[in-house]
């Protein structure tokens, strides 16, 4: 996979690869980064990257020529065109980030992430670029870059020499129908709490029913909306067996 990320904040995008799981995946070949400064292509003095809207009110907006620029580089850095290259802009309007959109992005191999500030990007780059739009939820953030880091982390972990256990990216909340068990490491007791006896026991059947009814128990609690849509899915399978 290979992801070049437009922004104007290009500091930030390179600590986050360098201090995360990110950086794994990089060493072991599984992804490329270009980091692309939307100020490397703007004119002036002052390298001004944004103004103010057209038909006034409040806000500024970042500039389509340098964005424009800074793209098409985002192109030839990839070898790639629009037609192989998955263009993503981190929008409120964008569909909902999911699990389900995690592993359908895992597929794709040239990808470009457009990183909006202020009160966003001008619509005519959206129009001539933008392929996909997501949003992390219904709340605003400050900057692209925050919303960009979060949606290409959760794909990378997926990728082959990201993490040293794949099964720990499969087993993760939201990757089955149902939130993760509780976990617990060394020692076998802190502070008079110790760890459920099944998980010493070494009988590998009763764990796993174990951290499935705890998995069930965390759902019902926890996220009623997951859950109905897992006894929803558990009919579904029971019609179509009969």
């Amino acid at each position: 996979m290979k992801i070049a990320i437009v922004t104007s904040a290009p500091d930030l995008i390179k600590s986050y690869i360098g201090n995360t799981i990110l950086r794994q995946a990089v060493l072991n070949n599984s992804i490329s980064f270009d980091v692309i400064d939307i100020r490397d292509y703007a004119d002036g003095n002052y390298r001004q990257i944004d103004d103010s809207p057209f038909g006034g009110g409040s806000g500024m907006v970042l500039m389509a020529e340098p964005l424009i620029k800074a793209i098409d580089n985002a192109f030839i850095v990839l070898d790639a065109d629009i037609d192989n290259t998955r263009v993503v802009y981190p929008s409120p309007q964008g569909k909902q980030w999911n699990q389900n959109q995690v592993i359908e992005n895992t597929k794709v191999e040239n990808m470009i992430f457009i990183c909006g500030r202020y009160k966003g990007i001008d619509q005519r780059v959206i129009d001539k670029y933008v392929t996909h739009e997501y949003s992390l939820g219904d709340f605003v953030i400050s900057n692209g870059e925050l919303g960009t880091m979060v949606m290409i982390d959760s794909v990378v972990r997926f990728l082959p020499g990201t993490m040293n256990n794949i099964d720990s990216a499969l087993s993760d909340s939201f990757s089955s129908k149902l939130l993760d068990h509780p976990h617990y490491t060394k020692p076998r007791e802190i502070n008079g709490i110790s760890v459920p006896e099944v998980l010493l026991s070494g009988n590998h059947k009763k764990i796993n029913l174990w951290r499935e009814n705890k998995s069930k128990n965390a759902t019902k609690l926890k996220r009623p909306d997951l859950w109905e849509k897992y006894n929803n899915t558990i009919k579904q399978l029971e019609t179509s067996h009969e």
